[in-house]
């Protein structure tokens, strides 16, 4: 998928004049019982990948003003010691370290930061599907309200970017994690915002979420 073709959750933002404008550290941790390669991916900044055992972490400074991002877990990957391979699950062209946003079906965690009114603008979208489950959350300044998608959802139910109503995918989707972004025009009910300069942790499996055998057992497969 091109960095260009962004859901609307990314509309044109209003231009603003920053004095002090601090980077937003991100702390993305799995917490699942397998393995994931975390990525993560912006269309005004470079991308990056990154393995993650089970319990491990990775910390990003993001820079202010980043928009058009996404982080998001690969599952069932190879890769050699240059870094090329392939995932089964959110691939980005064959690279560790992602320049490209990943191939569905992905949850994902999106963000645009500083944007109107020095806003951070945040949600979960499952437009391009599912296949971990998922915590993004503020960690600093008095924002509190954060978001998960820890429902068991299979990868038979996942559907693509389009502008478009509710379907009975996503209306299955919704039903199971009415917090996450679903189709196209689903902003009033799952985009969240924070002042500028918050700090956010996205958490693979977080606590609460069911114990996904099938995609447990998908991360250790060839």
């Amino acid at each position: 998928m091109k960095l260009e073709s962004l859901s609307p959750f990314f509309f044109p933002f209003v231009a603003l004049c920053f004095t002090v404008a601090t980077a937003a550290t991100f702390t993305i941790r799995n917490n699942c019982s397998y393995t994931v390669w975390a990525a993560a991916v912006a269309a005004s900044a470079a991308g990056g990948g990154k393995r993650l055992e089970s319990g491990a972490t990775w910390n990003l400074n993001v820079k202010p003003g980043t928009r058009g991002a996404r982080i998001w877990a690969r599952t069932n990957c190879q890769f050699d010691e240059a870094g090329r391979g392939r995932c089964k699950a959110g691939d980005c062209g064959g690279r560790l370290k992602c320049k490209a946003y990943g191939k569905p079906p992905n949850t994902l965690a999106e963000f645009a930061l500083n944007q109107y009114k020095n806003l951070d603008f945040f949600h979960i979208s499952l437009v391009d599907g599912f296949n971990v489950p998922m915590e993004f959350s503020p960690t600093s300044g008095l924002c509190k309200k954060g978001i998960q998608c820890t429902a068991d959802i299979t990868q038979q139910y996942c559907f693509y970017y389009g502008k478009c109503d509710p379907t009975d995918f996503s209306k299955f989707f919704k039903a199971r994690c009415p917090n996450a972004y679903t189709y196209p025009r689903d902003d009033p009910s799952s985009t969240v915002t924070c002042p500028g300069g918050t700090n956010y942790k996205v958490v693979f499996c977080p606590i609460g979420s069911p114990h996904l055998e099938m995609i447990a057992s998908m991360s250790q497969e060839e």
